[in-house]
């Protein structure tokens, strides 16, 4: 079959198979005698080679913007996800861990058992002479302070020279207030975001704190874990679990927690926050982070944990599996 006999429009129609359009200009001769080979099968064209690459660019774009919510869930979560708290990244249907009420009931005959640094803290010291107002402000500063023995103590101190309100710290000077809440850690910047907090719930809140975790976040200085322990505290509302470095730690030794469509670990408080309330029951969303910041401060520590002591080191995955390294000799 000649190209001049296909060229003949007349005899077109009367071909056995349909052609729309058949172009030979700048068409490689290995590609003609493919095409004059072939008559059997449907042509609809020949598309040059650099519009077929840029249409599987197009379509490969097209897929990756109709991400279905599969391809979602399988994925690690962007930063963004967590700004927006969209905790339906991860799926709902998680399974609980094996074993979890038996390792919290032998956690708790634990910290019964043994002091821990926390349970020295009395949060309430002080806060009942207050003014609603003011009992709310105090949570919030104790809480941006810390709640380790030393912002504890910090916050007293700021009690007892009543600056535990929005308007006196406003108007106290901010090397007074850096005087008062030293030696806690990053106290100069804590400094500068009190009198920036005292300021903002002057002006949106008429001296009192948000209501809301969303309106705490938008504060200086708070994060997920500030935000949620102050809606406890000062709201007496539970609409996340407190994660803090002790609460991470432990709940990824334990194999509570893991990465969205991995077995492997959470790698911020705030992924492991989310990895939690998956499945932990809400009763226990409150209770859950006394609990687990005086086992990693006296059984579970962050160098050399005490495996040895520990009642339920026969359920932990990650059970002696931190030795220390061996001494150098001398």
């Amino acid at each position: 079959m000649s190209r001049s006999f296909l060229r003949h429009t007349a005899y077109l129609s009367s071909l056995p198979f349909p052609i729309r359009f058949i172009s030979f200009t700048a068409m490689p001769k290995a590609r003609q005698n493919h095409v004059m080979q072939n008559p059997g099968s449907e042509v609809v064209g020949i598309v040059p080679k650099k519009r077929v690459r840029k249409r599987r660019v197009e379509i490969i774009a097209k897929e990756v913007k109709t991400e279905s919510p599969d391809e979602k869930f399988l994925r690690h979560p962007d930063i963004e996800d967590f700004a927006n708290k969209s905790d339906n990244i991860y799926s709902r249907s998680i399974q609980r861990p094996a074993n979890w009420e038996r390792v919290i009931e032998g956690i708790r005959r634990m910290r019964s058992s043994e002091h821990a640094p926390v349970d020295s803290i009395d949060p309430d010291e002080g806060m009942t002479s207050l003014q609603p107002k003011e009992r709310r402000f105090a949570e919030l500063v104790g809480s941006l302070l810390s709640s380790q023995t030393k912002g504890h103590e910090a916050t007293q101190r700021l009690l007892e020279n009543s600056l535990l309100s929005a308007g006196a710290m406003d108007k106290a000077d901010e090397d007074t207030i850096k005087s008062l809440i030293y030696p806690v850690g990053f106290y100069t910047r804590k400094a500068k975001h009190l009198k920036q907090v005292a300021k903002i719930c002057i002006s949106k809140y008429d001296g009192d704190i948000p209501s809301s975790v969303d309106e705490l976040l938008l504060l200086p200085g708070v994060g997920p874990k500030i935000a949620h322990l102050v809606m406890i505290m000062a709201w007496n509302k539970v609409e996340g679990i407190c994660v803090d470095t002790h609460v991470h730690r432990v709940s990824n030794r334990l194999g509570w927690v893991s990465r969205p469509g991995t077995k492997q670990g959470t790698r911020s408080p705030e992924e492991t926050r989310v990895s939690l309330q998956q499945w932990l029951p809400k009763e226990e969303w409150v209770s859950i982070n006394l609990l687990l910041v005086g086992f990693g401060q006296t059984i579970c520590t962050p160098l050399r944990p005490r495996c040895a002591k520990c009642t339920v080191s026969e359920l932990c995955p990650s059970a002696f599996k931190e030795i220390s390294s061996p001494k150098k000799k001398l």
